[in-house]
């Protein structure tokens, strides 16, 4: 049973009709009073509540209820109603616990979607600390290639087969290398949406003036450049998942913009004004610390709830050394083939070795030096020392004086490095640049502006 708690007369009716036409039975209170009374006489699967009411309209009487109410039913879901307007509020509750918040007016799309993943969510046991085994969770999902059998990692891929069939969105959070996009893919095979299109967007190579271009599409003569139509990720991505990858890189003014599209579902592409209903299931995914950036004013506290109803923390490879036996033997395995070198293995003193080598690039960085080693080994036996010798070497060519060693310099600082280095080499020629480097015209134009990079925009 669902609890209605608002004091408009006209909400609570239309809500209340909404939910039983979609099989919910319902109760309503005009107060706060009246909503505690009832939460004693009846146990509530969820609560819907507004955050303003008539006796308190600054929103602190809301505040008050729904801290009373995580206080007696810690384990009850509780979705918000708020005006625009009143975000701020909202964002309030949900660091207080709340599960959701929907904006009025609402989309009753969005609404019973929300209310179906907080009630799918709840009715599901907590046994985290039960121990778990990779083949039983194999008999119930498809984890695909994801090579794991540690203990917490099985923990998460029971998460992600818990939440996969609700259109709950997922944040993704872990260093560069741990297998975000795997995570990402695995959500969207065992979803129900799992036959519809799965889009992945890479935000950090989507400089600010092509963020509405690119993710909402654009008509013909929309801008100066538009010489035809185009599609936008999010068109491409109905009724699937859409997977935004490096959400942390998105500057203010198109963080706003997601915003709205995340909150009402809607989206007008360029050139265009009519407003396009969205139906799709949002995951993202960052190595920086959210959480931070909302302390520092980088990144909106109001679009960090929304995209972070559910969070997949994932370890680092240093904390899972178990599976780097098994990660290396799965590399090794897939590259025999590539290389032609079917007899090819690894010794168990190259194995445990590596279980003990500090892998700042996670499992990335294991396939890279995985395979560095099998392309140069003489014997068919890869021992520690052909490890040691491929780790202790740079990848940077003898002799470039202008390329430092990947171990002092992020990834996208290396990135940087080798754009600049190109773009001296090739005098600034976009399109000798692009083929030397293996991207689009379109790709090196947002690298440049992501890198602060100068160049000729009439070339």
């Amino acid at each position: 049973m669902i609890l209605i708690v608002d004091d408009d007369v006209a909400i609570r009716a239309s809500l209340g009709l909404l939910l039983k036409q979609n099989g919910y039975k319902t109760r309503e209170a005009s107060d706060p009073n009246e909503a505690l009374a009832l939460a004693q006489q009846h146990a509530f699967e969820l609560v819907i509540m507004d955050m303003n009411f008539s006796i308190d309209t600054t929103g602190h009487d809301g505040i008050a209820l729904l801290e009373q109410f995580k206080a007696r039913y810690p384990q009850l879901p509780i979705i918000l109603i708020t005006g625009w307007g009143s975000i701020s509020l909202a964002v309030e509750g949900m660091r207080l616990g709340a599960f959701d918040f929907i904006t009025k007016p609402w989309s009753n799309d969005y609404l019973l979607q929300s209310v179906q993943t907080a009630l799918s969510l709840s009715a599901q046991t907590q046994d985290a600390g039960t121990s778990l085994s990779r083949s039983k969770l194999d008999k119930q999902y498809d984890f695909g290639n994801i090579i794991a059998q540690d203990q917490q990692m099985l923990q998460i891929l029971k998460k992600i087969g818990q939440i996969a069939p609700t259109d709950a969105s997922v944040l993704i959070e872990g260093e560069s290398g741990t297998g975000k996009e795997l995570i990402a893919e695995a959500i969207h095979r065992n979803s129900l949406r799992k036959s519809q299109p799965f889009v992945k967007v890479n935000l950090g190579g989507i400089s600010s003036t092509l963020f509405e271009s690119e993710m909402f599409g654009h008509r013909r003569g929309a801008f100066t450049d538009a010489k035809s139509d185009r599609a936008g990720r999010f068109e491409l991505a109905n009724k699937g998942t859409i997977f935004l990858d490096e959400i942390g890189e998105l500057d203010m003014g198109s963080q706003v913009k997601l915003l709205r599209v995340l909150q009402d579902r809607t989206y007008e592409v360029l050139g265009d004004s009519r407003s396009r209903k969205l139906d799709i299931r949002v995951v993202c995914a960052t190595n920086r610390d959210l959480a931070k950036l909302v302390e520092e004013g980088r990144f909106r506290e109001d679009l960090y709830y929304r995209i972070n109803l559910i969070k997949i923390k994932l370890p680092a490879l240093r904390d899972r050394e178990e599976d780097i036996p098994l990660l290396v033997q799965y590399f090794v395995a897939n590259l025999r083939l590539t290389y032609n070198r079917p007899q090819l293995q690894v010794s168990p003193r190259a194995l445990q070795w590596l279980k003990n080598l500090h892998l700042a690039g996670n499992i990335r960085e294991l396939k890279n030096l995985v395979e560095r080693t099998m392309l140069v080994a003489e014997n068919d036996m890869l021992e520690a020392d052909d490890f040691k010798a491929q780790a202790q070497q740079s990848p940077a060519k003898p002799g470039d004086k202008n390329l430092p060693a990947v171990g002092t310099m992020t990834l996208e600082e290396l990135e940087a490095s080798m754009i600049r280095k190109s773009m001296r080499f090739y005098h600034n020629n976009i399109s000798k640049v692009a083929r030397a480097l293996g991207l689009s015209r379109a790709a090196l134009y947002r690298r440049l502006d992501k890198f602060n990079i100068p160049y000729d925009p009439a070339d």
